[in-house]
């Protein structure tokens, strides 16, 4: 059987070197990258975001503890996933760990196909949530290209006023309405007035109208 291969980064902070070189040959025969820290301190003075990862955290580390890194990455808003794999985990740990953000809670010794699929899951995770933002980024720019005048049009398409309606608010002729409307379902490659509805309220326009 051909083996399965990874797409992606996997940090691993651990203080206990024969488990991270040991987690580290499964992640990296799986297809991972795998980077590999001994405490919070160095992970955080070294490592080098360049995208989206998922972060292996040991709970119980000689400097900062993992819920108090798990929180300081929150803040840092990183595209990371955070599962957290120790020998030590109560109920409350757990809870906690899942507070601040973690995407799962595992304790040691931990089944190779349980630690790739919760890896995976997590990876998958963080790839749908990028392709997410790049979605929302692509519509901003499209939403950036229209002209004032397409804004406001827009803005009263969406509100739901007709184009005789929106002539009257912008006093300007129903002709040249249907001009700018024309424009900016375009721009924003909008199909239908639900597609542009739909568009509007991605990028937070409609709530906008709503204040």
């Amino acid at each position: 059987m051909a083996r399965t291969t990874r797409n992606g980064q996997v940090v691993v902070v651990d203080d206990d070197s024969s488990f991270r070189k040991a987690i580290g040959r499964v992640l990296e025969s799986a297809g991972y990258d795998v980077d590999m820290y001994g405490s919070a301190r160095d992970f955080l003075d070294r490592w080098e975001h360049s995208g989206p990862a998922c972060v292996v955290l040991d709970l119980r580390l000689p400097d900062l503890d993992g819920i108090e890194l798990q929180r300081r990455l929150r803040d840092a808003d990183a595209a990371l996933a955070t599962i957290f794999l120790t020998g030590y985990g109560s109920i409350p740990d757990s809870v906690q760990a899942m507070k601040s953000g973690a995407v799962d809670f595992l304790e040691k010794p931990v089944p190779r196909a349980k630690l790739l699929g919760a890896i995976d899951a997590a990876m998958a995770g963080l790839h749908q949530g990028e392709e997410e933002r790049h979605r929302v980024e692509d519509l901003q720019r499209r939403y950036e290209t229209l002209t004032p005048r397409e804004r406001e049009v827009m803005h009263l398409v969406v509100r739901g006023l007709l184009n005789k309606q929106i002539a009257a608010e912008l006093g300007i002729s129903t002709k040249t309405v249907k001009v700018h409307r024309g424009r900016v379902m375009s721009k924003m490659a909008a199909e239908r007035l639900p597609h542009l509805m739909a568009v509007a309220s991605e990028l937070g326009l409609l709530a906008d109208e709503r204040n």
